[in-house]
């Protein structure tokens, strides 16, 4: 038996082929280059990519278990298109290659694990808000943010091959994934900001994490547990951004941001300094993008999760001590020269490139993904 885990060398993939090792499971992984650290661990690696049809083939060849975590977390929007193509495209690429396996008389499929994000719904205006799996796509809300929306297409996605080609989909729903071993920033920069005292201020919305070590367990529960079709929330805590910052300032012995902004007048300012410092050749600390997320509420229950799979996630404060121990101890928030530095340089907020208005103009004239 063996199990595909595509996106295998990301901050998720990573915990969880370990574990799948640590379980003694047949892995491979789709990845883009070779990697010979998972190769030493025992892991099939096949380099690939899911926009070739070739390396997909080779990828799914005889696979029983697939857990599917390939994309990029990216709040630049000029990337757009990028995402959409890795979320949205890849996926459909992935799953059309596995329904027609099954046509062609390969190995039944026990199940497709699918990583999406709490923000497909998890997202309001009010401190009062809190999403469940049966909550509306937040379509209207992430709108202006690539990543989130091509989630909320990559679930449709899902969707059709659930139904018009029944394939066993787990869609899975963590909210933002904290935890060691983020080596590229894609989900603790904020933190490694806070570290390096680059945020200016608090902001009045509110956040949810998850230890990406939860995260992966719940991952293989929902392999062996999780019913097709079904959506599982993965969150540990919400809190106000006041109180996560607070949390982080007693962890780590970095004072909080104590002055607040105003929702509105956060925006206008970040577009305003982001513009201003470009214009004179520097890189602003905070992109827009976060700014504006950060007016909102990103509150989510876990319950079906935790009914149906035994999620249990551990206390938050000590996932927030273990992301602060370990940047610290990786020197994630110094460069070379032993000197904090701002690692997720933003684009302009007014521009986008030509590929991303040229897929966004096909999306409005399709009103939603093609579904073959």
């Amino acid at each position: 038996m063996t199990t595909l885990v595509t996106g295998g060398t990301g901050f998720l993939g990573r915990h969880l082929v370990d574990k799948l090792i640590e379980r003694g499971e047949d892995v491979r992984v789709l990845t883009r280059s070779f990697n010979p650290e998972l190769a030493e661990m025992g892991v099939e690696v096949i380099e690939g990519s899911l926009k070739n049809l070739d390396d997909i083939a080779r990828a799914i060849d005889g696979v029983t278990q697939v857990y599917h975590l390939a994309g990029k977390v990216e709040r630049d929007r000029t990337r757009a298109h990028e995402m959409y193509d890795i979320h949205v495209e890849g996926t459909r690429r992935l799953f059309r290659a596995l329904s027609d396996q099954l046509k062609a008389g390969g190995p039944a499929l026990e199940k497709i694990v699918y990583a999406s994000s709490s923000g497909t719904v998890g997202v309001g205006k009010t401190a009062d808000f809190m999403a469940t799996d049966d909550s509306p796509m937040a379509e209207r809300l992430v709108g202006d943010w690539p990543y989130y929306l091509s989630k909320i297409y990559a679930e449709r996605v899902c969707a059709h091959f659930i139904k018009h080609h029944d394939l066993p989909i787990v869609l899975m729903r963590p909210t933002l994934l904290l935890g060691p071993g983020d080596h590229t920033q894609s989900s603790t920069g904020d933190v490694v900001q806070f570290l390096q005292k680059k945020i200016p201020a608090t902001m009045p919305g509110g956040i949810s994490f998850v230890d990406v070590r939860d995260t992966a367990d719940a991952f293989i529960s929902a392999m062996e547990r999780g019913t097709p079709g079904q959506t599982y929330l993965l969150g540990a805590a919400n809190l106000s951004l006041g109180d996560f910052f607070k949390r982080l300032e007693d962890i780590s012995g970095v004072s909080a941001p104590k002055i607040p902004l105003p929702g509105k007048a956060a925006t206008m300012g970040a577009r305003f300094f982001d513009q201003a410092l470009r214009a004179i050749g520097k890189t602003p600390e905070v992109d827009p993008a976060s700014v504006e997320m950060a007016q909102y509420f990103w509150y989510i229950d876990s319950s079906r999760a935790k009914d149906e799979l035994g999620f249990k996630p551990r206390p938050g404060n000590e996932t927030l001590r273990d992301t602060v121990r370990w940047i610290r101890a990786n020197g994630v928030d110094k460069d070379a020269s032993g000197q904090k530095s701002a690692k997720r340089p933003a684009p302009p907020a007014e521009f986008v490139p030509r590929e991303t208005v040229e897929f966004a103009r096909k999306l409005a004239a399709q009103h939603s993904p093609r579904e073959d």
